[in-house]
Parts: structure tokens; C-alpha cells; sequence
């Protein structure tokens, strides 16, 4: 490809968005145009408005100034959003009505009927509702969501597996690193030398969204996988890299050997 397509990054400053920002320095297919991010930063150098720096972008990344989070102020095809869930819903939505394609990593509009939650490698069938969400709310862009980063763990592993054995149910303890609340996140005198159980709508999440990327589509919609799901969440003291521990019940017993040959002869659906 000679011709890099223009992408812009929403909540560039955070965590997460600095992660984007970072995959996105030198891709072949991407040319990152823009950033955007709260008032607070609009108007300053992208490099020295990030908040807790997690890497050192390249100058002409670092030289970018912060855009304010709305369509007028950011114009590019493709948006990442990073957005925090308390402002993303309607800022995503504006900007797909102006006609962008928006790939959000906020929890917003994951659950809805006409937005995609996808894994690509796993359920690429799902990006069809775009095509619904598109007629149903009359704009020409469209959000495209992934699901939550415990989630995506999960369900990537167990989808071979569900493919071949038919999953009935599921029992997962997630170990999940502080970096996973953002930034401050935990406070280091709660999580040091410490395990807390409990992280606020994380099992749902999982429960929900997992049902969801490894159900089917069919006539225009997702019909989530019938599967049980039981799902312990704790925060670790950990910086990055969440754990998941899994134990699965299928059609019939699998052997250990049996679930290594499906594993190893899964392929992606996007080929």
C-alpha cells in the first residue's frame, strides 16, 4: 500500500491512547493526522500533554497539537477512540454521523444491537451490522467496538475450543494488573501487598461479552452463545498484563490432547 490512510486518536493522553499512538508510529497502512483529548490539553504539544508517559513517540508525533474531541475539530476517516466511558458515548456518536469510522475501546456501545464487538480473528461475521447500524441510524460512518481486555483474552483462547467441543460452561479468576484502572488508578497504599477482589462491573463484562463474540450472527443480528459463565475478578499488584484462570466444561469430556489439536489447527476467520 503507497497511500497511508489518515486516522486520528480520541483520549490520546491517557493510557490507553498513548498505547494507540504508539502501534500506530510507522504503520504501514496508517498515517497518524490528529489526537484529541480533554479541554485541559487542547492547544498543547501532544508531547507534553500526556499524562504519565508511557513511551517516547517519534517528533512528528510529539509535535502534534491536541485537538479538542469533536468532529469539527478532527478530521480523518478512521478514529480511535480512547475515550473514558463517562464522555464517549455521545462524542463516538457524533463523530460516526459526520461520517467517520469510529473503532472504540470504551464500554458504551459494545452491548448494542447494531454495533459490532469484535475480536476479528474470532467473529469478523459481526462487522455485518454495520451495514444494519448504518440504515437504522442514518449516518454514514460507524462504531466498531472491542470488547474488555479481560474478555478479549478469554474468548480468543476458548473459541477454538467452543468450535470444536461445543462450550457449555465456563469458570474464570482474573488476576488483573493496576494498570488495567488507568491512570491514577489504584492507590499504591490499597494494592501493595494486597489482593482486591473485586473490580466494578468486570465479571459482568466478561459474562456478557463473551456470550456475545462467540455467538452467531444470523439474519441481520447476534445471537450470543449458550454457555454458563462464573467470573471472579481481582486487581493484583502488578504493574502490566492481566492472568486469566479458566476452567471449561464441554459437550463431552476433552482431553488435554484433543483441546491441543484443536488450538493448534484453529484458523482465524478473517483468513
Amino acid at each position: 500500500m503507497t497511500d497511508r490512510i489518515p486516522v486520528a486518536v480520541l483520549g490520546a493522553t491517557g493510557l490507553v491512547g498513548q498505547e494507540i499512538v504508539r502501534l500506530l508510529g510507522d504503520h504501514p497502512w496508517f498515517d497518524l493526522v490528529a489526537v484529541g483529548a480533554s479541554d485541559r490539553s487542547v492547544g498543547r504539544r501532544y508531547g507534553d500533554a500526556r499524562h504519565h508517559e508511557t513511551h517516547d513517540p517519534r517528533p512528528a508525533t510529539r509535535d502534534l497539537i491536541v485537538s479538542p474531541c469533536t468532529p469539527d475539530g478532527i478530521d480523518a476517516p478512521i478514529v480511535f477512540s480512547a475515550l473514558d466511558s463517562g464522555v464517549a458515548g455521545e462524542v463516538e456518536e457524533a463523530f460516526a454521523a459526520a461520517g467517520a469510522l469510529v473503532v472504540s475501546n470504551a464500554r458504551n456501545h459494545r452491548l448494542d444491537d447494531d454495533v459490532p464487538l469484535l475480536i476479528p480473528e474470532v467473529n469478523a461475521a459481526h462487522l455485518a451490522l454495520v451495514e444494519r447500524q448504518r440504515a437504522g441510524r442514518r449516518w454514514d460512518g460507524a462504531i466498531v467496538t472491542n470488547p474488555n481486555c479481560s474478555t478479549s483474552v478469554i474468548a480468543l483462547t476458548l473459541a477454538p475450543l467452543h468450535q470444536a467441543f461445543s462450550l457449555r460452561e465456563y469458570w474464570v479468576t482474573t488476576l488483573q494488573a493496576v494498570s488495567g484502572a488507568g491512570y491514577p488508578g489504584v492507590a499504591s497504599l490499597d494494592i501493595l501487598g494486597n489482593v482486591v477482589p473485586w473490580i466494578d462491573g468486570e465479571e459482568e463484562k466478561i459474562s456478557v461479552e463473551s456470550r456475545r463474540i462467540l455467538g452467531t450472527f444470523d439474519q441481520g443480528a447476534v445471537c450470543p452463545a449458550d454457555f454458563g459463565v462464573s467470573a471472579q475478578v481481582t486487581r493484583v499488584p502488578v504493574e502490566h498484563g492481566h492472568t486469566a484462570c479458566v476452567a471449561a466444561r464441554f459437550e463431552r469430556p476433552v482431553t488435554a490432547a484433543e483441546a491441543e489439536a484443536a488450538l493448534r489447527a484453529w484458523r482465524p476467520s478473517i483468513g
